[in-house]
């Protein structure tokens, strides 16, 4: 835990620095720490079935495009969904790539978020657009999804 240092060099004019409490840890330390993103697992045709339809929990799947801009700005919410809800497992499916599962499930528009729980699409939670943090556990909770970190 840092605590701030001031003190007064001019009248009304205050500089304060920061006084570490501990020994900081070096740059690469600090990145490693920080940047230990959780990878949601991507998923094709070939195995949809078996990552998707068989899994013993809710699936969120987020289908997505590498030319869709809000599907970009998306993405991080699916690693910290991934990482938060312990009760359910998170997967990317690349629209492009994957024509049957895009046709199958009729997806429109990107980015799609649909949940799948006991091998079927969850009714009424087809999801399209960008969709923020709040708007994505209000979500995730309109469709029985609980169990989020403190």
């Amino acid at each position: 835990m840092a605590s701030m240092k001031c003190s007064t060099v001019v009248p009304r004019q205050t500089t304060c620095r920061w006084a570490p409490s501990r020994p900081l840890a070096s740059p690469h330390q600090r990145n490693a720490q920080r940047l230990q993103p959780v990878r949601v697992t991507n998923v094709n045709q070939d195995n949809f079935a078996t990552e998707v339809l068989k899994s013993d929990k809710p699936v969120l799947v987020d289908f997505w495009a590498n030319w869709c801009g809000p599907c970009k700005l998306v993405a991080p919410l699916m690693d910290w969904a991934e990482k938060e809800y312990k009760d359910i497992k998170v997967v990317k499916v690349e629209h492009d790539a994957n024509p049957n599962l895009i046709s199958q499930y009729k997806v429109y528009g990107l980015p799609t978020l649909i949940l799948f729980k006991d091998g079927v699409e969850i009714t009424g939670s087809k999801r399209e657009g960008a969709v923020t943090k709040a708007m994505l556990q209000a979500y995730l909770k309109q469709h029985g999804v609980v169990g989020v970190a403190p």
